[in-house]
């Protein structure tokens, strides 16, 4: 498929000006194309750390279904419901960000507003209710980790979209169009040299004649 020429007027400062316009483009992609890789890079390592994370909060949700089964055994129902509704604790997610390539990440944090996260009475219970707690936590902590990951999954796959297609822009159609259209610009000033040569030729013909 032939590339459409850019539209120009036909002289050698056009000429000068689209050889510019040439390296220009050809140092952005290079820039877009290394972006690109730190991007992509940065992508695959979130995935994995989201593989694991899910993982883990698999596995700290069923240890703490198991000790909070085992605290219900214990207590009995209505004495744990009468613990755990008194609680006072008041967790907050604080949100911020980091810079990944020109990418805003989020970046989520657990906060328990100066307050323990297990507001029964130790006093009052027993280790299995306080287990069960410390379990519940960590699946708290591992929910806001998904989350920022997830988010981050999110952002960065958006922007390699937007970054690929602005490296399949410059590589399929700008820097081509240039090309050809420098390509066709030197061809025609090749033909016009070629041209006044020859009318040099036949006047100098003509004078000799006359």
């Amino acid at each position: 498929m032939p590339q459409q020429l850019i539209k120009v007027r036909p002289t050698k400062i056009e000429l000068i000006k689209l050889k510019r316009r040439l390296k220009l483009a050809q140092r952005v992609q290079k820039i877009v194309k290394d972006r690109l890789s730190i991007l992509t890079m940065e992508f695959l390592q979130t995935a994995r750390e989201t593989v694991e994370a899910k993982r883990k909060l698999v596995d700290a949700f069923s240890e703490a279904y198991k000790a909070l089964s085992m605290a219900t055994g214990y207590h009995g129902y209505i004495a744990l419901e009468k613990e755990l509704i008194a609680t006072e604790a008041d967790p907050k997610v604080v949100a911020g960000s980091r810079n990944i390539a020109g990418v805003r990440i989020p970046s989520f944090e657990l906060r328990g507003n100066g307050k323990p996260m297990r507001g029964y009475n130790l006093v009052d219970t027993s280790s299995w209710l306080d287990h069960a707690a410390q379990l519940a936590e960590k699946c708290l902590e591992a929910t806001i980790e998904i989350a920022e990951l997830q988010r981050s999954l999110e952002l960065l796959g958006m922007e390699i979209k937007r970054t690929k297609r602005i490296t399949n822009a410059l590589e399929y159609i700008i820097i081509p169009g240039l090309q050809a259209t420098i390509k066709y610009l030197n061809m025609k000033f090749e033909e016009r040299d070629r041209e006044e040569k020859g009318r040099l030729k036949r006047v100098k013909v003509l004078v000799a004649r006359g």
